[in-house]
């Protein structure tokens, strides 16, 4: 069994156990992303170029692609607002699994996914558009959770803000001090082996997310979901036992 694992989705927190979160959600995010573009023929992660189309779609008078994009942004706009609603109601419940919430819901939404896609060739033409608003809404839930279990400071889905950070500590990196008597610019060697470890998780999920819809289709999900349920179950577990969380 993985390292503290129940410490992964617990209330109680280290930043440790969030890089740990991220790091998984990452690469989970990545092999969704990249196995859901050869299902649907779409990304579901990435909202500025949904929106960048929305805007082309609307000049080049396509209605259709325009309620498209606009139901994916809406989709990923509501999974991040479920996201929320089920935090805030697990704080005010007092609950272990705040953030199990959430994960065991994308978990049911792979699933889901799994199963949307063994029907997509008996009705293809109904099926792709509510698998991507699925898919959408699963990178909404999963975006907002670590954000809201990191303050921020991790994003999963959200690969440009990533590299975005480590070009700024890299080009503090490089930076040249050469003015005594003025604080130096110093780059965070720990913020870039996150930044760099989360990007290449991303990049390595796309990978196995790509070869496992290529070589199993579908049923590649199940792997997937089966990684979020490990490390979401135990704080349910407790809950369902009872178990107070102390106060402080």
């Amino acid at each position: 069994m993985l390292p503290g694992l129940r410490g992964w989705t617990d209330l109680q927190r280290t930043p440790l156990n969030n890089l740990r979160l991220g790091a998984m959600l990452a690469f989970v995010a990545g092999a969704t992303n990249a196995g859901g573009l050869l299902a649907v023929g779409q990304y579901t992660s990435h909202m500025t170029g949904i929106v960048s189309g929305m805007a082309d779609h609307l000049v080049l008078g396509d209605a259709k692609l325009v309620l498209i994009a606009f139901a994916s942004l809406a989709s990923f706009l509501v999974g991040a607002m479920t996201t929320a609603v089920l935090v805030n109601w697990g704080m005010r419940q007092r609950l272990h699994s705040v953030y199990s919430l959430p994960l065991l819901l994308e978990a049911g939404a792979l699933l889901l996914f799994g199963l949307l896609g063994a029907s997509l060739n008996m009705a293809t033409a109904l099926l792709v558009p509510v698998t991507v608003l699925l898919l959408c809404f699963l990178m909404g839930v999963q975006n907002a959770v670590i954000s809201k279990i990191s303050r921020a400071e991790i994003r999963t889905t959200h690969v440009t803000g990533l590299i975005t950070d480590l070009g700024i500590e890299l080009g503090k990196l490089v930076y040249v001090n050469r003015r005594p008597g003025v604080p130096p610019v110093r780059a965070s060697r720990e913020r870039m082996r996150m930044q760099g470890l989360l990007i290449g998780l991303f990049f390595v999920g796309g990978i196995a997310g790509a070869l496992g819809f290529q070589l199993a289709g579908f049923v590649a999900t199940v792997p997937l979901a089966l990684m979020l349920l490990t490390v979401s179950w135990r704080p349910v577990i407790a809950d369902l036992r009872r178990t107070p969380i102390p106060r402080t």
